[in-house]
């Protein structure tokens, strides 16, 4: 029975320490050293390779190396493989750490201040009070409440908006389709943690930039997919978003030359709001693979229909 890793070697080589301090006895190997393919009863990756089942005809388990599962092609993975996504605690605290650091950017006009450095330009902006500025999250999944718990000390107007209803104190809370535009009508800062499914891709767009109200700024550190990045220029120029913070694209990287980078209203960071911690995923892993064994549910189990 072995656990094979596939993703970035570097951290593979992290995995590999840590598997071999804690579970000495469960053989560890990193792609592409796999061994004997018919030991391998669990993967870990970001990418797996094709024919998997070909290549691994015992494999009981696929993980997510991250949060996400958007990268997978469901139609090349059987049903009957359950497709485990990464519930360590690290991604959840790191991302609303982003959150906070972002909206706390476009609030006090982070942004701007960086274009003015640029052009040499030694100018006020006008503080809002945090009272007065309402943030509305998209996704309220692990990550958008942990966000929103973050937000809450400051002082926001919180709201969020998810496919299916929620309930969390402190923020007014939106559901399904019907309600989207009530609650963008109510936000001045919008943050997207929408996992990426059929339903939701290209759902940053200029329709959806339109039901904000003028100057609204925009976080996204979902997925490059969910947003029309010309709709988003067109939005910038146009002044009805003031400005946007990105930490994902689509795709990754950006090429050069790509309106993004010297756009004056746009901070990109590279895809780093919420990173797999190793420690944690070791023990998210080896716990799930326990639970398997004594046939328990499995924590962060794909619901394939839904997409996550």
């Amino acid at each position: 029975m072995t656990v094979l890793y596939k993703a970035n070697a570097a951290r593979g080589a992290i995995w590999a320490r840590l598997f071999a301090e804690r579970a000495p006895d469960l053989p560890f190997r990193v792609w592409p050293d796999i061994g004997a393919a018919e030991e391998v009863r669990y993967l870990v990756a970001w990418q797996p390779p094709d024919r998997i089942m070909e290549t691994f005809p015992n494999l009981e388990i696929l993980f997510s190396v991250g949060a996400g599962v958007d990268q997978f092609d469901f139609s090349a993975l059987p049903r009957s493989l359950p497709v485990v996504r990464m519930l360590e605690p690290g991604i959840a605290e790191s991302m609303a750490e982003y959150v906070v650091l972002a909206v706390l950017g476009l609030h006090r006009d982070l942004v701007a201040f960086i274009d003015q450095q640029r052009r040499e330009v030694w100018e006020e902006i006008q503080v809002r009070a945090p009272a007065d500025r309402r943030v509305g999250v998209m996704g309220l999944g692990q990550l958008g409440q942990a966000a929103l718990d973050r937000l809450k000390p400051f002082g926001f107007r919180l709201s969020g908006w998810n496919r299916s209803p929620r309930s969390i104190d402190g923020v007014a809370c939106h559901a399904g389709a019907e309600s989207l535009k009530a609650f963008l009508a109510e936000v001045d800062i919008l943050v997207c943690l929408l996992p990426l499914t059929e339903a939701t891709r290209g759902i940053l767009d200029a329709g959806l930039f339109a039901a904000l109200p003028a100057g609204a700024g925009l976080v996204n550190c979902g997925r490059g997919g969910h947003l029309v990045e010309a709709d988003l220029i067109a939005a910038l120029d146009s002044g009805q978003i003031g400005a946007a913070i990105l930490d994902v694209a689509d795709p990754e990287p950006l090429p050069s030359g790509h309106p993004f980078w010297q756009h004056p209203k746009i901070l990109l960071t590279p895809h780093i709001a919420s990173m797999t911690r190793p420690s944690q995923a070791v023990d998210f892993v080896l716990d799930t693979i326990a639970r398997h064994r004594r046939g328990e549910p499995l924590p962060g189990l794909v619901d394939r229909d839904a997409g996550y």
